[in-house]
């Protein structure tokens, strides 16, 4: 739809001569006085209003005034024939964009007009994205509006006020912690502890002592007395991250204390009553290890009482442009230095790639730009080469390149990789860029870069 443009001016051969000039260009509307343009900004709110200064009854001010308090706000122009530094001065104090002494150069006007939509156009963009970003939860990490992502929200917002073991289950890098920190921070004991223990991360011969904790000569080397895990997040929560990978003996200890929310030092055998919520996380098919024996039926079900699926990133596409853009000013700003700007190229492949490590991979990706392309604009080329390359994902093919419907050798180096790509396409650069997941404008560079490659005039 073209941009509206209501002109205000009370000499009709002026206003019409407007209309004339913008017409091609804008949806235009015209008024003879303020309290015309009064009602046709109520019927139909423009992008931009062009007004006179002096006229019959309230003058041109009083417009933009009554302009700049619409819901969105037009880019307001101001013409007088009686210009001073004060008129300028005072109009654009009052929010005026620009200030045109007549008579009128319509060039000039049609530039200011085209500049100042540009701008309100991307102002708006910045307000929209900024609100999106206020959508978070919890620690201000959580970021997105998508559909699954919602669905999970839902779900710990369901489940933080009761007592119930929640079992979070995802790929590597979904934010399981996250989660578990939202689960407590919006549950009663969000005042008590929260501890997180990486199962994986713990020797299994030193695990069950750190979970559960020990007295002085339980063990050799055990030279006191040692409070557990468990014991430390009495009253809070207790996160158990990689739950799938704790050993067979960890898991009897473990069921006795959801039976009897007691825990047992080693070498001791008086039992410690505890008050706290157990949270636990795996990237693990835990069915299939009860079917193999490698895990317990019983603590399964005990653990799962409420299972939890964490979306991986390709399935929330929607949040990404969201993601990045907070996580390069994240970066940015740690490095005190002005953050990059994504081409709409680099967008759309970054948007296209299926993210295998999810937000960790993301976040990676992001700190590299913040770091290397600070205050730049990064294009395809400034990308890493695995966003255009074939990739694996959990449960699926390789997924194709980015905007590609034709196999490339992703292992060709780039002028070889060019090569191919415009073979594929018969010469075709429009086609020969998109298969390479890069701009026309890019390719033309390369073309410059390596001349004995052009295919000479562009082919169908």
């Amino acid at each position: 739809m073209k941009p509206t443009v209501l002109i205000v001016d009370d000499e009709k051969n002026i206003r019409e001569g407007l209309r004339a000039a913008l017409e091609d260009r804008y949806e235009t509307f015209v008024a003879k006085d303020a309290a015309e343009a009064a009602r046709l900004m109520q019927d139909v709110p423009p992008d931009a209003v062009l007004t006179d200064l002096r006229m019959a009854g309230e003058d041109g001010l009083a417009v933009i005034d009554r302009a700049l308090k619409l819901p969105q706000q037009p880019v307001c122009i101001m013409m007088t024939a009686y210009g001073d530094v004060e008129t300028a001065v005072t109009a654009m104090s009052r929010g005026a964009y620009w200030f045109f002494q007549k008579p009128v150069d319509l060039r000039q006007v049609e530039l200011v007009l085209e500049r100042g939509l540009k701008a309100r156009t991307t102002e708006k963009e910045v307000v929209t994205l900024k609100a999106r970003l206020d959508r978070k939860f919890a620690l201000g990490e959580v970021v997105g509006s998508s559909a699954a992502l919602q669905h999970s929200i839902e779900q710990v917002r369901s489940v933080a006020p009761s007592n119930a073991t929640v079992l979070l289950l995802g790929e590597t890098g979904t934010g399981k912690e996250l989660f578990a920190q939202m689960i407590h921070q919006a549950s009663p004991r969000a005042k008590g502890p929260f501890m997180a223990v990486h199962c994986a991360a713990i020797p299994a011969n030193l695990l069950e002592s750190e979970l559960f904790g020990h007295e002085k000569g339980a063990f050799t080397g055990a030279n006191e007395r040692r409070v557990g895990r468990f014991e430390s997040a009495d009253g809070g929560t207790l996160f158990l991250d990689e739950i799938g990978e704790i050993d067979a003996t960890t898991q009897v200890k473990l069921l006795r204390f959801l039976e009897t929310r007691a825990v047992e030092r080693l070498g001791s055998h008086r039992p410690i009553a505890l008050d706290l919520r157990l949270v636990c996380a795996t990237n693990r098919d835990l069915r299939q290890m009860v079917k193999e024996g490698k895990f317990r039926e019983d603590l399964y079900y005990r653990l799962s009482v409420v299972p939890l699926r964490l979306p991986p990133l390709r399935e929330r596409t929607d949040d990404i442009p969201l993601l990045l853009a907070h996580y390069l000013e994240r970066f940015a700003k740690e490095n005190g230095a002005a953050a990059p700007r994504l081409s709409p190229e680099a967008l759309a492949i970054l948007v296209r790639y299926p993210w295998p490590g999810n937000i960790r991979e993301l976040r990676n990706a992001c700190e590299n730009l913040a770091v290397l392309r600070a205050g730049k604009t990064v294009g395809p080329a400034d990308l890493d080469a695995r966003f255009t390359a074939p990739v694996s994902v959990p449960g699926g093919p390789a997924a194709p390149a980015p905007g590609a419907t034709a196999n490339l050798d992703r292992t060709l180096n780039e002028k070889q990789l060019l090569r191919q790509a415009l073979a594929a396409a018969a010469g075709n650069r429009t086609r020969a860029a998109e298969l390479m997941g890069i701009s026309r404008r890019t390719l033309h560079r390369k073309l410059l870069q390596w001349p004995e490659l052009d295919p000479g005039p562009e082919t169908a």
